[in-house]
């Protein structure tokens, strides 16, 4: 859509209305992979297990966030809950980056600190991150699951996934729209966990 110059209104309006209306179609269809998802996350901790999440640029942020949660709280009090973000270690991933290669900066770590019955989440706006397909891999390899975020069609990452895991692809190829919207979807998860490990109750009936 062209806006005349000077017209910033207008164009503040139209980045609101594609973010809501993006977040409705996702609504749509995705719901019953977000549930499915927060239920994983649910049986890992039970299971005494970690979840590891990864991602690139605003990704990495949103992985980091998500760890953040996890760790510390969501909307109340609770005990922390095992979680580590793999975007989060300088030194680790320059080192890695330096002497291998970037496309191994995940994929490392989740080698030395994955165990059988972790989770990966994994964020990827394209499916195409060459060090997310590479951690998905090296996950499998570990018999870790994975939890997908994606965007677009799916890209490699929706053709690696096993049977087990799960992609939570947003309808969208605007890559701020599919990021504001697998902000939701992490929201969404740590309610999921937070409801169902503890008992929360503030969802609106």
């Amino acid at each position: 859509m062209h806006f005349p110059p000077g017209n910033i209104i207008e164009r503040i309006k139209y980045n609101f209305s594609e973010s809501i209306q993006t977040k409705i179609s996702a609504a749509d269809m995705l719901l019953p992979a977000v549930g499915l998802a927060g239920e994983k996350l649910l049986q890992c901790l039970l299971a005494g297990q970690k979840i590891m999440s990864c991602g690139n640029g605003g990704s990495a942020c949103d992985a980091m966030r998500f760890s953040s949660k996890m760790l510390n709280r969501f909307n109340h009090e609770r005990p922390s809950l095992p979680a580590i973000t793999l975007t989060a270690d300088t030194a680790t991933i320059t080192s890695i980056a330096n002497d291998t290669h970037y496309n191994e900066v995940f994929a490392k770590q989740l080698r030395a600190l994955g165990q059988p019955g972790d989770i990966l989440l994994a964020l990827s706006t394209s499916g195409n991150s060459a060090n997310i397909l590479n951690a998905i891999k090296a996950a499998q390899d570990r018999s870790i699951q994975t939890i997908a975020l994606t965007g677009q069609d799916g890209g490699k990452i929706a053709a690696v996934l096993q049977e087990d895991d799960i992609e939570i692809r947003v309808p969208s190829y605007d890559t701020a729209r599919i990021q504001e919207t697998h902000l939701v979807i992490l929201h969404c998860l740590c309610d999921i966990v937070d409801h169902l490990l503890f008992g929360h109750e503030e969802a609106p009936s």
